[in-house]
């Protein structure tokens, strides 16, 4: 057994206390990282300090819940919990961290009400306690996958309750954190309440020493719709001019291969037909062009400010932050990551504002949600093989006149009644 140490108040062993000894040292990197990022335009110029501690806003008033999630998708996920959360406690500000550009771009207009969105500092001990000097939370929430264990045992070692939610590990990152079992166990001991998305995540933390993992309610279906401006929806739609329109939404190239075959095919029987790809990636938009050239087909690009024409058979939709006006535009949306190895993205941003879902082989990520969908009818699967863009083809152009998603209301409705126990636990976590 690893001998344990102390460690700014806390017990662990040897492995986590080995990476807590790295982080000093390595801070001059993560200063010359961010630099680097911010003079390729991988980082915003004006917030990039917030990377390294330096807070963007000041701290509002009263009691403070800091929760962190990786990227775009991962934030918006936790929406419906967190306005849960705002109603029950109307006295409570919430603090919204990630680590991906793309988020702070689009999370503004998507957030609840008290919701502030700050950029996670790296993980040096001198940017995490600039970064805790100032927003002094009274509890922190993480989630999913993006477990940062320095900031974790600085926060502990503060006295600050956490919560470790919606939390996923697949097979593969069961193996790699097995290999550190030990400081993972002393990771997942700092959290009062663990709560994954399925039993084969909570199984897998609790091997790895997880107090009493429990499985959560999915977020997913919970979530409020994504946003829209109203004035580009009533210009686009103009401009379609009643066309039948599919969506290729957060799209990768599998997708996108995919679905330009089967947009032949849809051409052949609906020369009117238009497709919208809106990549997962915005700055995929010129490869994304340079195919639909070479296939022949007519587009545009958004990104370029090109209006869209009655010629036009495909829009480029390559910007941040639009996806609500395509899900809105759209007959039926083909959601993408399904193709390849991404392993699915979420179907229920499109099924919100009532637009099906049609995806690939390939949703681990979002087994379970599918598989709700598609008992509903309100998905379809594609499989892998010679004829898939016949069956895509055949789907989209089913989907381009029929669209009924009102079995997913009631779905919604009881997914958000689900949350309310594990929004009061959190809360009673606050300190009094």
């Amino acid at each position: 057994m690893a001998k344990e140490h102390k460690c700014a108040g806390l017990n662990i062993g040897w492995q986590l206390r080995s990476y807590l000894a790295l982080r000093p040292m390595l801070q001059p990197l993560m200063r010359r990282v961010v630099a680097r990022r911010v003079a390729r335009g991988k980082d915003d110029p004006t917030r990039a300090q917030e990377k390294l501690g330096q807070p963007g806003c000041p701290r509002p008033e009263g009691r403070l819940i800091w929760v962190h999630a990786v990227g775009l998708g991962e934030v918006l996920a936790l929406r419906p919990l967190l306005s849960l959360m705002g109603e029950m406690r109307p006295d409570v500000h919430f603090l919204v961290t990630s680590t991906a550009r793309s988020s702070a771009q689009v999370l503004g207009q998507n957030l609840p009400p008290r919701v502030i969105h700050q950029f996670l500092p790296l993980d040096g001990p001198d940017y995490m306690a600039r970064f805790l000097d100032h927003w002094q939370p009274d509890l922190s929430i993480w989630s999913e996958q993006d477990l940062w264990p320095g900031a974790i045992c600085d926060t502990a070692a503060r006295g600050v309750p956490l919560a470790y939610i919606n939390a996923r590990l697949s097979p593969a990152g069961y193996q790699r954190r097995s290999k550190v079992r030990a400081g993972y166990k002393d990771l997942m001991q700092m959290f009062a309440l663990v709560a994954a998305q399925d039993s084969t995540s909570a199984g897998f933390l609790r091997s790895l020493g997880a107090p009493n993992p429990q499985v959560m309610p999915s977020l997913k279906p919970a979530a409020a719709p994504l946003t829209v401006d109203q004035e580009a929806l009533a210009e686009i739609r103009g401009a379609i001019a009643g066309r039948p329109t599919w969506v290729v939404a957060s799209s990768h190239a599998p997708d996108e291969a995919m679905a330009i075959a089967a947009h032949q095919k849809v051409l052949k029987s609906d020369p009117t037909a238009l497709m919208i790809v809106a990549p997962r990636a915005p700055e995929r938009g010129s490869d994304i062009c340079r195919g639909l050239a070479e296939a022949g087909i007519q587009f545009a690009p958004r990104s370029r400010g090109e209006p869209l024409e009655a010629a036009h058979q495909v829009y480029v939709a390559d910007t941040l932050g639009e996806l609500g006006l395509w899900y809105r535009l759209a007959q039926v949306a083909l959601v993408g990551g399904s193709f390849g190895e991404t392993e699915g993205h979420n179907p229920w941003e499109a099924i919100a504002v009532g637009c099906p879902v049609i995806c690939g082989p390939n949703t681990r990520n979002f087994a379970q949600d599918y598989l709700q969908l598609e008992e509903l009818g309100l998905a379809h699967r594609i499989l892998s093989g010679d004829h898939a863009p016949d069956q895509l083809a055949e789907w989209v152009r089913a989907g381009l006149h029929v669209a009924d998603t009102a079995p997913a209301k009631d779905l919604r409705a009881e997914a958000r009644d689900a949350l309310r126990p594990l929004a009061q636990d959190l809360l009673s976590l606050l300190p009094e």
